[in-house]
């Protein structure tokens, strides 16, 4: 694909982009300097330089037309230049079409360059003013100030004259074609009329001339503020051999200030903040070194903000000072009288006719012959204590008590901490007292080592709420503990309130102790709640902190997590393990043999059984069963035993045999009906070990194999 469809969204990017993959190629063929070129100056399909010599300029545009050509199938042409040593060295058909057919030594060639005309003769900029006819409306008067383009801000002093005068108009008018009040519109005609007299002023290309031969330059950024708007311009000051000097116009802006809402010293610091914006954008854009950067204001309030490293600002100045340091440091800023502010011009608004004569174009007039500017000078804040936008310095005074609550981390149990603290008290009154008394554990030291570590608590935890209680004022309506009516007893204890002042029980349960749950020591002491009740759940332990005269905040998650943690209680509520079963064995899973080869035997009963009648009535007898289970089929084969001896056991395998078939091996557990040892119990039992049981497993070539005993991971093949 060579070429792309015009109009679409990404077609400028993949225009630039093209021209930024052509310069890219031909750095190493055709110089850096091309590269330069094509990627810094040119907006679009147009481009914009300026060259020190005529031979410069013409090698520079002659080679970006060979690389164009050679990586990219592109023809630049379209040239214009103050030069006309340059426009004669290239083909008539390359030069712009305006003066394409004009002769070049005669003529007054005009050219427009992003909006602005260019008098190619003169080398200069010359502005163009619509004379069409618009309604007195505030349509009108919109389309007005926005047909004068200038974007770099040569006109901002007079175009803020219009802009004030729209800005009224919003304020005054409802609808965008209602007619301009009568005031309104005779400042209006004034202002249009006036306009005319900008197509008679010339403004120089050049910002300063032979700026590549000057020792020294400086950018200058002055800033000024009123009711009416902020403003901000800079200007590139240079110093040549010689010892001379020149200034030059680099770019300028002006806003219209909020109707309302803001103080001076406020627009004076937005105008320090445009400032700075115009500067950083003049100084990544302007390909020149600057030996110095500095700024003027006329505001010692906002020096004084700028230079302060001691107070702290609200919001407002604080974004904006924050903003201001970040691309300039308080030395760069320097004080200038008002009267001397060439700034003051944009905020104040200039007449047409008097812009050729301005300081916003031709400069300050005495910054430069004076070296005070060049003295670093530190600007104090001004009035501070009066100052509404710098915070107000508190002093607070916090007096702790010398025990802090942080100590009480070091316990894990409330017992402790209690007795520990007792253990104290008790050491202080034997120092403090008689040293010849003994004094043991007693309930009285426990109870008031426990009230004071709930007072210490409350104190860190309520300080506020106790200081109005005490003072008998209400409690903060951001208290968390507003809605529990708390009030203070007799030993100084913060206990909850209600309407249970008359109820004659024990103060504990119509008035508990208030304990924030955030602190530590509510978790010790529904630690030890939990404890008491033996680990029980979430209500016991809960109602267990209530019967021992304890409202705690918060208790209910509280509860609950430190039951989560309980390390007995994750023990004795965990889910119950599972065994894994072992491997079956061989002759379970042995493929291709005959049912019931391999056998599971066990014995269940006894059942009561009718066996006869008799004139004294029925006759009942035990009956037992002998279940042998296939050990690879599942098949169940059932025969009943009259009796618990060898012979009817014996029976029973002989029927099961003669029936199923030859039985290759018997498994069965230990129990007593199997194994030898039950005479001297006088258990009736079968013996597997008797001699007839033996011979008949011999003679059928059988065997018979027990369980390993107290084995429970082994079935019991005959009961599974």
């Amino acid at each position: 694909m060579k070429v792309h469809v015009f109009g679409n969204s990404p077609s400028p990017a993949v225009a630039s982009s093209g021209l930024m993959k052509i310069a890219h190629m031909s750095r190493d063929s055709h110089g850096a300097d091309v590269e330069e070129f094509i990627t810094r100056n040119f907006y679009v399909d147009d481009g914009l330089t300026s060259c020190s010599t005529t031979a410069e300029a013409i090698n520079l545009i002659q080679r970006t037309q060979a690389a164009m050509r050679e990586y990219g199938g592109l023809r630049l042409h379209k040239f214009a230049s103050n030069s006309l040593e340059v426009m004669s060295a290239f083909e008539p058909q390359d030069l712009v079409k305006d003066i394409f057919d004009l002769d070049l030594d005669k003529n007054l060639l005009m050219q427009r360059s992003l909006g602005i005309q260019w008098n190619l003769t003169a080398d200069s900029f010359k502005f163009s003013i619509t004379t069409e006819d618009k309604p007195l409306s505030r349509r009108g008067v919109l389309s007005t100030v926005n047909s004068i383009f200038d974007p770099l801000g040569f006109l901002s002093h007079v175009i803020i004259n219009g802009k004030l005068i729209l800005r009224d108009v919003v304020t005054e008018t409802v609808d965008w074609d209602e007619q301009l009040p009568d005031y309104l519109m005779s400042r209006w005609i004034e202002w249009s009329s006036s306009l005319k007299a900008l197509e008679d002023l010339c403004i120089p290309r050049v910002t300063v001339p032979y700026l590549s031969k000057a020792v020294r330059k400086e950018l200058w950024t002055f800033c000024d503020a009123s009711e009416k708007a902020v403003a901000a311009f800079s200007y590139v000051n240079v110093l040549y051999p010689d010892g001379s000097s020149k200034t030059g116009f680099v770019l300028g802006k002006s806003k219209v200030a909020p109707v309302s809402g803001h103080t001076i010293p406020r627009l004076e610091l937005c105008a320090a903040v445009l400032a700075v914006e115009i500067s950083q954008s003049v100084t990544e854009h302007f390909d020149v070194v600057f030996d110095s950067v500095k700024y003027f204001s006329d505001s010692r309030v906002v020096l004084g903000y700028i230079n302060n490293d001691k107070r702290r600002f609200f919001i407002y100045v604080s974004n904006r000072v924050e903003r201001i340091r970040s691309f300039s440091n308080p030395g760069q800023w320097h004080y200038i009288p008002t009267h001397l502010n060439p700034a003051d011009e944009g905020t104040r608004g200039v007449s047409p006719g008097d812009v050729a004569t301005s300081t916003w174009l031709n400069g300050p007039v005495d910054v430069h012959l004076s070296d005070q500017y060049d003295q670093t000078i530190t600007f104090p804040l001004v009035e501070p204590q009066v100052d509404k936008e710098i915070r107000p310095t508190c002093l607070k005074t916090e007096c702790r008590p010398l025990l802090g609550t942080s100590r009480f981390e070091r316990f894990s149990d409330w017992d402790r901490l209690v007795e520990s603290l007792a253990l104290l008290k008790r050491f202080i009154v034997y120092r403090k007292e008689d040293k010849s008394l003994i004094l043991p554990k007693s309930l009285s030291y426990y109870q008031r080592a426990e009230h004071f570590l709930i007072k210490t608590v409350q104190q860190e935890v309520y300080a506020e709420e106790i200081d109005c209680l005490r003072s008998s004022q209400p409690l903060p309506q951001n208290s968390s503990i507003l809605t529990l009516d708390p009030f203070i007893d007799d030993e100084g204890i913060i206990r909850v309130g209600g309407r249970l002042k008359y109820l004659r029980t024990d103060v504990i349960c119509k008035n508990p102790i208030l304990l924030s749950g955030k602190h530590y020591l509510a978790t010790l002491l529904i630690r030890k709640c939990h404890q008491l009740v033996m680990h029980q759940g979430r209500h016991f332990t809960e109602g267990k902190v209530r019967s021992m005269g304890y409202w705690m905040t918060g208790c209910k998650r509280l509860v609950s997590s430190l039951i989560h943690k309980c390390v007995t209680c994750r023990k004795q509520r965990r889910q119950f393990s599972n065994q894994k079963m072992s491997d079956l064995p061989e002759d379970r899973i042995e493929p291709g043999q005959p049912p019931f080869t391999s056998v599971g035997v066990d014995i269940f009963g006894p059942w009561e059984v009718l066996t006869r009648r008799t004139r004294g009535g029925s006759a009942n007898s035990k009956r037992w069963a002998a279940l042998f289970t296939c050990l690879v089929t599942r098949a169940v084969h059932i025969e009943v035993l009259e009796e618990m001896s060898s012979s009817s056991f014996i029976n029973a395998l002989r029927r099961f045999t003669a029936i199923r078939g030859y039985v290759r091996e018997y498994r069965s557990d230990r129990g007593t009906n199997f194994i030898g040892a039950v005479d001297p119990l006088h258990i009736n039992a079968i013996n597997i070990e008797d001699p007839p049981i033996k011979d008949l497993l011999y003679s059928g070539g059988s065997v018979w194999i027990f369980n390993p005993p107290m084995r429970h991971t082994w079935v019991a093949y005959g009961s599974e």
